[in-house]
């Protein structure tokens, strides 16, 4: 749930941002197609919500309640980077701030991966894409940014 919340903030305003402004920018010849985009997020936030749910409830069975406030806290901060980028990057149209944010989405994926993997080795795996996405994301919003600095 609280993925799905995090996409529907996040989208509130990419629609018209993609339509109009996103398409003004220089990018840097990796950035891929725009179809990629909606297809990678939904994929990472269903992967998020499902791993995540499996860590939540294997730290409930275990008693771990300390665990549990842990891992919501790390949950929580990520998907508030999550959203907080597309509203840096689409709403207020700051590249060099939005790769700021972004670079810390992906220390905080990486700890999320790390924290689920340590609960459930498989689930960590299954998230390890979520990281790597969002290292990407990081050098295609970075290059962006450094593409369009005199605007």
């Amino acid at each position: 749930m609280a993925s799905a919340a995090a996409a529907a903030l996040g989208s509130v305003v990419t629609k018209s941002a993609v339509q109009t402004w996103y398409p003004t920018l220089r990018k840097p010849a990796f950035t891929p197609p725009n179809w990629v985009f909606p297809v990678a997020w939904t994929t990472l936030y269903a992967d998020v919500a499902v791993t995540s749910a499996a860590t939540i409830d294997r730290l409930d069975d275990a008693g771990d309640d300390s665990g549990r406030r842990a891992y919501l806290g790390a949950l929580g901060a990520n998907l508030a980077l999550n959203a907080g980028w597309t509203w840096v990057y689409f709403g207020a149209h700051r590249l060099g701030a939005a790769s700021v944010v972004a670079g810390a989405l992906a220390v905080s994926s990486a700890d999320l991966a790390r924290r689920t993997a340590q609960v459930d080795a498989r689930s960590g795996a299954a998230l390890a894409a979520y990281p790597a996405w969002c290292a990407f994301a990081t050098v295609l919003s970075t290059s962006t940014w450094w593409l369009n600095r005199d605007r």
